[in-house]
């Protein structure tokens, strides 16, 4: 893939893969806004979050891309967010080994629960051991989907397998 300039960035992987941090660090170098999908579709709420509608879900993301620069980074890969694989100028796959993503799901939630790391949601043990399914779900549903539904962008999808190979890529971005 062609080096250039990305005012539209879409970052997907499973539970652990590094997106938010990913997103966070590419926001900062290219200042650039992101946004987590998660919180697309969640009102946070410190007294329990509430799901958005499909209708208010999709207005808030429509919005998102009807601006100039974004990231955006989530698991999702289901219909409602074709838009923006479809609008970003490069789709980053990070696909980080499997037990590096479990070791990730642990580590982020002994941080939490300790306060060193903070979370838009309140980590309970069901939410931890949801993360162990999510994770499971997407190495075996949610990454065949992913390549299957949107091949057509096979020319703007960067796949990423490596911590190193990552920070050389953000450094010569």
């Amino acid at each position: 893939m062609k080096q250039r300039s990305f005012n539209k960035i879409h970052i997907i992987g499973s539970v652990g893969s590094g997106k938010t941090t990913l997103a966070k660090e590419l926001s900062e170098q290219l200042a650039i806004p992101y946004f987590e999908l998660d919180n697309i579709v969640w009102i946070r709420n410190k007294n329990g979050d509430i799901r958005r509608t499909e209708q208010e879900r999709e207005e808030y993301l429509n919005g998102i891309l009807q601006t100039d620069q974004w990231i955006v980074e989530g698991i999702h890969n289901e219909d409602w967010v074709r838009s923006c694989f479809n609008e970003a100028d490069i789709i980053i796959y990070l696909h980080t080994a499997y037990s590096t993503r479990t070791y990730r799901i642990i580590k982020r939630y002994l941080k939490q629960k300790l306060r060193v790391e903070k979370s838009h949601y309140k980590p309970t043990f069901t939410i931890f051991m949801k993360m162990f399914k999510w994770n499971r779900s997407f190495e075996d549903v949610g990454k065949v989907n992913f390549f299957s539904c949107y091949a057509v962008h096979s020319d703007k999808i960067l796949v990423i397998r490596s911590t190193k190979w990552l920070k050389e890529w953000i450094n010569n971005t």
